[in-house]
């Protein structure tokens, strides 16, 4: 490796190919406990790249390749997954809850939170204070909890039959 780069997976687990992809899915999997610890924190891929040893390039591949998602949208899906629990709390605002989860602005929080989970958050806000009434908190957050492969999508029009 030359001398001012940054260690890819492979330099840093070393060893058979074997042991270097469990050497790889334990930083890997490190980096994901410190997205879950600390999604309020401003974390950029950068950062979490420099806590293991890698370049950011290299992290987001490895990360994308393990777990199906990038450490971003992995972030993102975190913050507003709790973005949901303070929403269904009621007591704070959206503007609030924003910046509680640890995003920067209010327009890219809106507008994620839309993607994920289908509607904007003050719509979302709205309908969990009716929708959840008598609903333990446990069994809401499991119901409701964003997935990323179950984006919001588009409605699909419907063909027209015939004249």
């Amino acid at each position: 490796m030359r001398p001012g780069c940054l260690p890819t997976l492979a330099h840093v687990a070393g060893g058979p190919d074997s042991e270097q992809r469990l050497s790889d899915l334990v930083l890997l999997r490190r980096v994901r406990d410190r997205i879950d610890r600390e999604y309020a924190q401003p974390l950029d891929v950068a950062a979490l790249a420099r806590g293991v040893h890698v370049s950011a390039g290299h992290l987001s591949r490895e990360f994308k390749r393990a777990y199906g998602e990038s450490p971003y949208a992995y972030l993102m899906t975190r913050r507003i997954e709790r973005a949901m629990t303070l929403l269904r709390r009621g007591d704070l605002s959206v503007t609030d809850v924003c910046f509680a989860v640890g995003c920067g602005s209010l327009g890219t929080f809106s507008t994620r939170f839309t993607e994920l989970v289908g509607m904007p958050p003050s719509v979302y806000r709205e309908q969990a204070a009716r929708g959840s009434a008598g609903i333990p908190p446990c069994l809401a957050k499991q119901a409701t909890r964003p997935v990323r492969n179950r984006e919001a999508r588009a409605p699909v029009p419907a063909l027209a039959s015939g004249p």
